[in-house]
């Protein structure tokens, strides 16, 4: 446990070096929630996030500070700080500094843990109980709004994490929270329309960074922005490589971040940073509406795989792998990887395709062949994503997990397996959307009528494996 460092923000849990553990913690309950785990991220956001990190009231209500630890030792008892760091520098922030509000990149962090206990409040019972969904959801909503009022000078770059955004918006039309959603839709709106002027609309406060492609491009897709979506994910291509190798594979080349986030301090090649999971978030987009582009798949998998290199056997996630040949190893501190981790869980699926050299295969899932059908087991981390590339259709439970997929290439008939159910789990929701317009495919749904809510399909599961059929209409 770090609990001083010069980098101010590593023991004071706030920017990408001191967020990234409890960003980890709160993504991970996302799809795979445990109770236990679920109660101390609750103290944490109560007792630490609100009214500590994040300003209840006062001037700033819902602003992020930058640190919780600061230098200021004419407050502190003599000998407080650690002799052994350079506390001369400027990462050796003093209260007043610490206190600010105006670092936009540290709002998602915060926006990101707000929204997953409002899903886990939502879609599953006596997992979230210190508050009721909306307080969650309104939290996410407001912590969206305080960064484009007090960090306006960041704001106007994309946010690693900024993909939050989008879905805190969705949630909000689903749930009739009208009035938040128009004002939350025209925050991001005059963020987009500034890019949409760029040529290259994906710049930083670092000018050699690969932080901002991930939000501008989700939310020029989303205005319809298209060329300027596609000159993004160009730049990802560009420095994303496709390499027969678990370090280079889908690695967004980064060089700086071991500076200001790992314990041994280097400029140097890094392996499998936070670069490789977000970066992927765009490409898996982009894939899922262009399902012949392979490419994307094999660079947008690896990327969001290669988060998970970064854990070892007992738990721990490293910033990254030194990746230069004196060094060869994981750096011992968990750094900045929480947006790695948010890369994966934000993308995580099992990907079944139709390729014309290599026939069925999936990633993330084992094909069997059962006569005409193509039987897959999600194999994939969490289980609750599933896109079928021949069909251009994307499953997704936001309560839930997938056991099985069949799929008949002949009739177009897509069987899907879901888990038993759970105490906190007794009803799967399911999305079906079809991102891919492919020739000859038509719009699918449940064969049997299921209740909507929310825009999922409901569906009561029972204490085996329920299954549920989906044809495509005309």
């Amino acid at each position: 446990m770090v609990l001083q460092d010069s980098r101010v923000w590593i023991a004071g849990l706030s920017d990408e070096g001191g967020a990234s553990s409890w960003l980890a913690a709160v993504m991970k309950e996302l799809v795979q929630p445990d109770k236990e785990e679920l109660e101390k991220l609750q103290q944490f956001v109560d007792g630490v996030l609100w009214g500590g990190l994040q300003s209840k009231d006062g001037p700033h209500p819902y602003g992020v500070r930058k640190s919780l630890f600061y230098y200021q030792p004419d407050e502190m008892p003599a000998n407080y700080y650690d002799s052994n760091f350079d506390w001369k520098s400027w990462t050796s922030w003093n209260k007043q500094a610490s206190e600010a509000v105006d670092r936009s990149y540290d709002y998602p962090h915060v926006a990101a843990a707000y929204w997953v206990l409002y899903r886990l409040a939502r879609d599953r019972q006596g997992l979230v109980t210190n508050h009721p969904w909306d307080w969650y959801l309104n939290h996410a909503y407001e912590t969206s709004i305080a960064m484009t009022s007090y960090a306006k000078d960041l704001a106007v770059f994309g946010q690693m994490e900024g993909s939050i955004f989008v879905e805190i918006l969705a949630d909000l039309k689903r749930e009739g929270m009208n009035t938040q959603a128009e004002a939350l839709e025209s925050k991001m709106r005059e963020r987009a329309d500034r890019w949409r002027k760029e040529a290259y609309p994906f710049g930083s406060e670092m000018p050699w960074d690969s932080t901002g492609q991930e939000e501008v491009y989700a939310w020029t897709k989303y205005f319809g922005y298209l060329d300027k979506a596609e000159v993004t994910l160009d730049a990802i291509l560009g420095y994303d490589p496709a390499i027969p190798h678990w370090g280079y594979n889908g690695s967004a080349r980064r060089y700086w971040d071991f500076i200001f986030a790992a314990k041994d301090r280097r400029l140097e090649r890094q392996l499998h940073h936070y670069g490789s999971g977000l970066n992927a978030i765009p490409l898996l987009a982009e894939y899922r509406e262009h399902p012949e582009d392979f490419h994307l798949l094999r660079v947008g998998y690896g990327g969001t795989m290669g988060g998970l290199t970064d854990i070892d056997q007992e738990g721990f996630a490293s910033a990254a792998f030194h990746g230069f040949p004196d060094m060869l190893k994981s750096d011992p501190f968990s750094g900045d990887y929480g947006p790695n981790f948010f890369g994966h869980a934000w993308n995580t699926a099992t990907y079944i395709v139709n390729h014309p050299e290599f026939g069925w295969i999936a990633f993330g899932g084992n094909v069997k062949r059962k006569g005409k059908v193509v039987a897959v087991t999600p194999h994939d981390s969490f289980r609750a994503r599933v896109y079928i590339a021949s069909l251009g259709l994307w499953l997704t439970l936001d309560a839930g997990k997938f056991e099985s997929i069949e799929v008949n290439p002949v009739t177009g008939v897509v069987r899907v397996g879901l888990a038993g159910a759970t105490e906190a789990t007794p009803k799967g929701l399911l999305r079906i959307e079809q991102p891919a317009k492919v020739s000859g495919v038509g719009s699918y749904r449940p064969a049997a009528p299921l209740q909507s809510q929310r825009g999922a399909y409901v569906v009561p599961l029972q204490k085996e494996t329920t299954w549920l059929a989906l044809n495509a209409g005309r």
